[in-house]
């Protein structure tokens, strides 16, 4: 049974090149910036209802998403953001969703927690802990049954959905069938806002993967290279064998859980430990420590990240919002008919 752990993959820039490595930074910088940006607008009352923020956490989604081809199906959680705009969804279609508007890409009746997109097989933004994991189960047993050869799953949760009853049952099918997900346990430490030692008396997730026959890996989540490099050989192991993978990766949120959490449960102090660690300075830090970029390099890359989010603040502002009439489909059938 495969284990992978940390030293397995390399952290070395030179390695994988300038091009590769500013394609990395780019799409950190891409999520960051517009996540700030939604936490400002938050702020301002522009956006509402809950708005749960991926900072700290960009290395996963720019480690993983690269991997995933167009025929592929990704499930993430409540905290999507990153994994939509990785995937394709286009800023734009995010940021009208956001306020509510409908050329939000769930046509403004989603808002933060629930983008959605067929076209790009991104299915979700799921509000419920552990909702996704049977969604994935199955979306990859659909693409055994069609059949579709090939199609990998990818399946985003956290930490906190390991103890849900969904958790096992989807990863006990998934193995029995021999079902081709990719289950990403992004570990941020504290579920909603408990730590994971408070709740668990297992804290290694892979060994309860394990138990299940899944291989495993447990890699590093604050490293976009780890993450890529680990996500590479995950993937293309669910691709050619048409078996599930449980991939943990050890990551942190720098902000609290959602925009309404006092953030009561976890010490200052920690934050701004895991600060030092965070994947976009870290990163910048080793690119231009090897000449492989400057701080012009850095401001090009920053500036066109902060350009893309005020293109699609615009656009939002200047949505539409659903006509009242229209307010209940989709919600109800109208009598002898389908909803519209």
């Amino acid at each position: 049974m495969t284990q992978w752990r940390d030293t397995a993959f390399t952290t070395d820039v030179t390695a994988c090149g300038r091009d590769f490595c500013l394609a990395r930074l780019r799409d950190m910088l891409r999520i960051r910036r517009l996540e700030e940006r939604c936490a400002q607008l938050y702020g301002d009352g522009k956006i509402r209802g809950f708005l749960h923020l991926y900072i700290g956490e960009e290395a996963v989604a720019a480690g993983v998403m690269p991997h995933l081809a167009p025929a592929d199906n990704v499930v993430a959680t409540y905290r999507e953001h990153g994994h939509a705009l990785l995937r394709g969804v286009a800023m734009n279609a995010i940021m009208a969703e956001m306020y509510g508007k409908r050329e939000g890409c769930s046509r403004g009746r989603g808002g933060s927690m629930h983008l959605f997109d067929r076209a790009t097989r991104f299915y979700g933004g799921n509000a419920i802990v552990g909702g996704g994991l049977p969604l994935a189960v199955g979306l990859a047993l659909a693409d055994k049954l069609a059949p579709r050869p090939g199609c990998v799953t990818a399946c985003f949760f956290g930490e906190g959905a390991v103890a849900e009853g969904a958790f096992h049952e989807s990863l006990n099918l998934a193995m029995l069938w021999r079902l081709p997900v990719i289950f990403i346990c992004e570990n941020n430490l504290y579920a909603m806002g408990t730590a994971l030692a408070r709740s668990e008396s297992q804290i290694d997730l892979t060994k309860k993967a394990a138990s299940y026959g899944l291989p495993t890996g447990h890699i590093n989540g604050m490293n976009v290279l780890a993450v890529y490099e680990a996500a590479k050989q995950a993937v293309a192991y669910v691709r050619e064998q048409q078996a599930p993978f449980f991939l943990e990766l050890h990551t942190y949120r720098f902000r609290a859980h959602s925009m309404f959490d006092a953030e009561l449960y976890r010490d200052k102090a920690e934050v701004e430990r895991w600060k030092q660690h965070g994947p976009i300075h870290t990163f910048t830090d080793k690119l231009k420590a090897a000449d492989m970029m400057n701080e012009a390099d850095f401001e090009r890359l920053d500036g066109e990240a902060e350009a893309e989010v005020d293109a699609a603040v615009a656009f939002a502002e200047s949505g539409t919002w659903e006509a009242l009439e229209r307010l209940t489909a989709d919600v109800y059938t109208p009598a002898g008919g389908v909803a519209a």
